[in-house]
């Protein structure tokens, strides 16, 4: 298994006293499968996507990814983990502004040291963004955007990728195209794909459906 989650626990402090977001969650997911997370809103699941990535703790249960035990890694690890294992996909794009898209689309491939120029190029015609290289975020459309975010995550050849409502603030037409696109890429790649949305229409999408019901799997 690519990603194993077993008996995971998240809680928060808050005004009112300790809220419980994860309750003992069992995760498996292999290479080259794809599985929509789903559930209401506070129910946990991007909180779940962040612990896999790295961004926090869990505060008990054990998370494997690339073969790494996260509990066991520092912050300084955690940050070499998602640089080199992770690929992050969210509604907002978060483009670099001061980059045109050739060079959005190569940042992190350059940081992970995985450059490969053909694969770039693969991806850019897969995306079609091959007229929009030499523009800026600030000129694009929000459909392409998040294809060039989508192409800047894959270009680093992560083995899990990770999607937090990747498609939230696209129409459904673009949203349908985009997530197509996205689907084939990891699969093709070999990368495990790891997706929160509140549709279950995209989420048929998918290899399979996880859904989170107050902290749980239901």
């Amino acid at each position: 298994m690519l990603l194993t989650l077993r008996d995971v626990t998240k809680s928060y402090t808050t005004v009112e006293g300790r809220l419980e977001i994860l309750r003992g969650i069992d995760l498996d997911l292999d290479a080259g499968e794809s599985v929509a997370l789903t559930g209401e809103s506070g129910s946990g699941k991007s909180t779940l996507l962040h612990l896999a990535a790295g961004l926090d703790r869990a505060d008990a249960g054990e998370i494997v990814s690339s073969g790494l035990s996260l509990a066991r890694l520092d912050d300084k690890g955690r940050a070499e983990y998602r640089r080199r294992s992770v690929g992050l996909v969210f509604q907002q794009f978060n483009l670099i502004p001061s980059l045109d898209v050739a060079a959005n689309i190569s940042f992190h491939a350059k940081l992970a040291g995985r450059h490969d120029p053909a694969w770039e190029s693969e991806l850019v015609a897969l995306l079609g963004v091959e007229t929009l290289l030499s523009r800026y975020p600030e000129q694009l459309s929000g459909g392409q955007q998040q294809r060039v975010a989508i192409g800047r995550t894959l270009a680093a050849k992560p083995p899990l990728v990770l999607a937090d409502e990747p498609t939230g603030n696209l129409d459904e037409a673009t949203g349908d195209a985009v997530l197509s696109v996205m689907l084939s890429l990891t699969k093709s790649a070999g990368a495990a794909l790891l997706m929160v949305t509140h549709s279950l229409r995209l989420a048929g999408k998918l290899d399979r459906r996880v859904h989170l019901h107050r902290g749980k799997i239901a």
